[in-house]
């Protein structure tokens, strides 16, 4: 059994034509390099979770399930996230809600994407969601601000220096946080 991390990289957008996808790809390209992470990409769309949550745990969809299964699994997570009107995308905040001790003391990072904000304007929302269900969103982040002039039409980023040390930056806090809060949690369940 490897004594890596689980790593869980989040696509949150599900619209038609999304860049997400292919910054997902150049992260978790970095997150292989860092060799410190088992990744599991979680797109979304795939997943097909229902936008109206239930009043039982009996009725809980298998979609959910699922889902959460994936997320118990993971020691830390990356939020790949565009801006949209000046927040984050609303399957997002349904794949959020949905979920609870999931997130629980676990640690949070974003790459984030948009236009001249870079999805900071997001990502700030979405740190005071994530503080309400007990994860602990690191500081640091990547973004990328008017992205379409860091990516050429295949999707390849065209300068990747600056954002690759940035995200190895990033994945080196992630692991800090992910291996002090996972000891934590293996002493005392969070909660409890």
């Amino acid at each position: 059994m490897s004594d890596n991390l689980n790593l869980a990289i989040i696509i949150g957008s599900t619209r038609d034509g999304r860049f997400g996808p292919s910054i997902t790809e150049w992260f978790r390209e970095q997150a292989e390099q860092n060799d410190r992470f088992n990744i599991d990409v979680i797109d979304l769309v795939d997943c097909e979770l229902p936008d109206q949550l239930v009043d039982s745990e009996e009725n809980i969809p298998r979609a959910v399930l699922n889902l959460s299964e994936r997320l118990e699994r993971a020691d830390a997570f990356v939020m790949v996230t565009p801006e949209y009107n000046r927040s984050f995308p609303a399957p997002l905040k349904t794949a959020i809600d949905w979920f609870h001790s999931e997130w629980a003391a676990k640690p949070v990072s974003f790459v984030s994407y948009g236009g001249i904000s870079g999805g900071l304007r997001g990502v700030e929302q979405l740190r005071l969601v994530l503080a309400e269900l007990h994860a602990t969103t690191i500081r640091d982040t990547v973004c990328f601000p008017n992205f379409w002039d860091s990516f050429d039409e295949s999707g390849t980023l065209t300068d990747p220096e600056g954002p690759n040390k940035a995200a190895q930056h990033v994945l080196n806090n992630l692991a800090w946080w992910a291996q002090a809060l996972s000891r934590q949690r293996a002493v005392e369940p969070y909660g409890q």
